[in-house]
């Protein structure tokens, strides 16, 4: 009896061992489980808590950051594409007017050609043109990428395009005088001089038309669409399958044999010059005097006969500087030479523009009467060694794009 006793002992014994054992095993899984869960749900509440807070708050773009939106962000923000909401359209798609949760205006660009790449290339791509920063650049805020879209949001321009300030039917709005005129050929200068000379690996436009630059609410002049040629061609070569451009803004040689190079935009530059000078269209020239046609031929035919006040705008009603006319058309049918090895670069271009900016400020010394209007926001002689900001600003763009 007492053997058995005994023996009964020590099993009691083990069998209280294994479930204190496995109720310390029960308690430790399932406090694991449960600092796992809290763990878990921190983090989500904390993910929720920030995006809410970020909705509310403004959108921040910071310079080489890109937002990447949804589809229904985009929708909500723009009515769901409402044709209402339409800012232009072209060969490269529909722009719409946007307006995010914090009331910030966007311009949302639905690109018609979705499918032609992957994402990651896309992503790329675009973060590519997102790092070309220039004051006279259209400032890429961010993207929409979905197997079916492809959208890019800008920020709005008040002002619209050059194109329709020079065609404005509305004439609530001031049309642009002489002396804006020659500012945007300035500002636009410089923006294409930064893509051709100063990014690594250069940008070439392909579509310099009026229509491509946009206007921000001091009437600074901002190139827009650039890179997209690049962006929407499968073939990483200047060669390419399809001509991309406008009708009167294509140099010879790329709709005849599909050859870009910088020298094509030097050639859209200078017929963007000759729409600013008469506020023509490039294809509807002539100021009611002669049949329509092209603006260039239009145009080489008054320099010939000397009759270069016949050019210019109606809005202007005479108040332009003669020789900075005389100075502007020679630019431009300098730019605009079949031959592309005889157009200027944009560093020409440029001190070309600038050089006429220095003749009106030496005549404004002398109080010499240029006729040029009272307006005096903008300096043609801005060089970017003369302002520390904008000094600074193309500095810091040239860094940025270095890496590309």
């Amino acid at each position: 009896m007492n053997g058995t006793a005994a023996a009964s002992s020590p099993q009691k014994a083990d069998g209280h061992n294994r479930w204190v054992l496995s109720v310390a095993t029960g308690i430790s899984c399932t406090f694991v489980v449960s600092v796992m869960l809290l763990i878990c749900w921190v983090h989500w509440y904390r993910s929720r808590f920030l995006f809410n807070s970020y909705v509310q708050q403004d959108y921040e773009f910071e310079i080489g950051q890109l937002k990447r939106f949804t589809f229904r962000e985009l929708q909500t923000a723009t009515l769901s594409f409402s044709p209402k909401n339409i800012l232009g359209q072209g060969g490269y798609g529909v722009v719409y007017k946007g307006c995010l949760p914090n009331g910030t205006l966007v311009a949302v660009k639905r690109l018609k050609d979705p499918n032609y790449t992957g994402e990651v290339q896309f992503q790329t791509e675009v973060e590519m043109i997102g790092l070309a920063l220039h004051r006279n650049l259209l400032r890429l805020y961010g993207f929409c990428l979905t197997p079916e879209e492809r959208l890019l949001i800008y920020p709005y321009m008040p002002n619209g395009s050059v194109a329709d300030r020079l065609r404005e039917t509305c004439r609530e709005r001031p049309s642009l005088d002489w002396k804006r005129r020659m500012c945007i050929a300035l500002g636009t200068a410089r923006g294409l001089l930064y893509l051709h000379e100063q990014c690594n690996p250069k940008i070439i436009h392909r579509d310099v038309k009026a229509a491509n630059i946009l206007l921000d609410e001091s009437f600074e002049a901002i190139v827009g669409d650039f890179g997209l040629a690049k962006l929407l061609d499968r073939r990483e070569s200047h060669v390419t399958t399809a001509v991309r451009g406008t009708v009167g803004h294509i140099a010879p040689e790329y709709l005849s044999t599909g050859q870009s190079s910088e020298k094509t935009d030097v050639f859209g530059f200078g017929i963007l010059l000759l729409e600013l000078i008469t506020g023509q269209k490039a294809l509807d020239a002539g100021n009611g005097q002669v049949q329509k046609g092209m603006i260039l031929d239009w145009v080489r035919t008054l320099h010939e006969e000397k009759r270069l006040e016949v050019l210019v705008d109606r809005d202007l009603k005479g108040c332009f500087d003669a020789l900075e006319l005389e100075k502007a058309v020679e630019l431009a049918l300098q730019c605009t030479q079949s031959n592309p090895n005889l157009r200027p670069k944009m560093s020409g271009v440029l001190k070309v523009l600038e050089g006429v900016g220095q003749v009106e400020n030496m005549e404004d010394s002398q109080g010499g009467n240029n006729n040029l209007g009272e307006n005096r926001e903008c300096s043609f002689s801005r060089n970017y060694s003369d302002v520390h900001d904008e000094s600074s600003f193309i500095i810091e763009a040239m860094e940025l794009s270095g890496p590309r």
